[in-house]
């Protein structure tokens, strides 16, 4: 059975985003690096969207685990979101950056790589539009 989040935001990059169940009450603000006012105690799309990929990625790296049949701890994914400008517009890049508790490197390469390739929606959504790296911490 599908899920379908949604969230209403009104001012665009400079205004206030609501999630539509009303957990998420949030004010927005262009960051300075970027030529925006960077208002304090304010979020911007950058990092609602490292949120909800940090997440995405480290449950999909937990499935990917108990499909291996290998037990791990705690996986803790920071997700960094670059945003930048160049002569044809604004892009976006993204570095996973991802620890696997009680994996050796090598289980916790694959289970990285698995959680990216195969299951992680968010890395499908953005295969081959950003530039996506992956790092084990």
């Amino acid at each position: 059975m599908p899920y379908t989040a949604s969230a209403s935001t009104t001012g665009g990059r400079n205004g206030h985003v609501d999630s539509g169940d009303g957990l998420i009450h949030l004010d927005l603000s262009v960051p300075k690096e970027i030529g925006g006012p960077g208002r304090p105690n304010t979020s911007n799309p950058e990092q609602l969207f490292a949120s909800g990929y940090s997440a995405c990625f480290g449950g999909a790296v937990e499935y990917a685990a108990t499909l291996e049949k290998v037990k791990v701890g705690p996986v803790t994914v920071t997700a960094e979101v670059t945003i930048d400008h160049n002569a044809s517009g604004f892009f976006l890049a993204v570095k996973l950056r991802t620890k696997v508790e009680g994996a050796d490197r090598a289980t916790a390469e694959r289970l990285v790589s698995r959680a990216h390739n195969e299951i992680c929606p968010y890395s499908k959504a953005t295969r081959n539009n950003i530039k996506v790296e992956l790092e084990l911490a």
